[in-house]
């Protein structure tokens, strides 16, 4: 299985700057992902980024997980979340990974409790 994450940062391209609070871009990468109706996990981290001119920035980035996405599915999010963001760019890395699921349900004992 595949892994795939997409990093966006929130700099705007033009200004070099985060315009609006981190909690809005959040909404719009859950609303995105809910639109093509694909599991998602994301976080939000900092981090460095160097621009197409050489110039080095800091930035707060969220980081989208996607696990069994299809390729085409990956590349119309990433695009979405480019163009919604206004970046120059967005990174995405992918892996294979073994992946499994765990259930389990507690039972009581007895009736008492």
């Amino acid at each position: 299985m595949k892994e795939t994450k997409i990093y966006v940062g929130l700099n705007d391209s033009v200004t070099k700057k985060q315009l609006f609070d981190t909690e809005k871009y959040i909404k719009i990468l859950k609303d995105v992902c809910f639109a093509y109706h694909t599991p998602f996990s994301f976080g939000v981290i900092e981090g460095g980024y160097i621009h197409e001119n050489g110039e080095y920035t800091k930035e707060t980035t969220l980081q989208l997980t996607l696990i069994g996405a299809k390729k085409d599915t990956i590349n119309e999010i990433a695009k979405d979340l480019c163009a919604f963001f206004n970046q120059e760019s967005v990174l995405i890395t992918e892996n294979h990974i073994r992946s499994y699921f765990i259930r389990e349900s507690l039972k009581p004992a007895d009736d008492k409790l």
